[in-house]
């Protein structure tokens, strides 16, 4: 029941922990999450989030002016999200990280 946060550009914010929270605010940015029932959600600008099966991400998109365009929240299936695989927002649409 733990909670990781950063708020660095570029950098990652990971927690392992069972109902546990991984957020991250700086832009070209990660969060993370393993451990079950989890939350990995990130807020910067061309972020990207991960889970493990079962898990939640939640994933924003910026426009060029920082200002918020979409935001979204999804479950980590193992079918359209796949767990262990990095995810963000583009143009609307969640799209895995490759």
């Amino acid at each position: 029941w733990s909670a990781a946060t950063n708020t660095g550009d570029c950098s990652a914010a990971t927690n392992t922990g069972d109902w546990s929270a991984a957020t991250n605010t700086g832009d070209c940015s990660a969060a993370k999450v393993s451990g079950g029932e989890s939350i990995a959600i990130v807020t910067g600008s061309d972020s990207m989030a991960s889970g493990a099966l079962g898990c939640w991400l939640v994933l924003t998109e910026r426009d060029e002016n920082y200002h918020i365009k979409e935001v979204k929240a999804v479950k980590v299936d193992g079918k359209r999200i796949k767990a262990d695989t990095y995810y963000k927002l583009v143009d609307g649409e969640v799209k895995e990280v490759v």
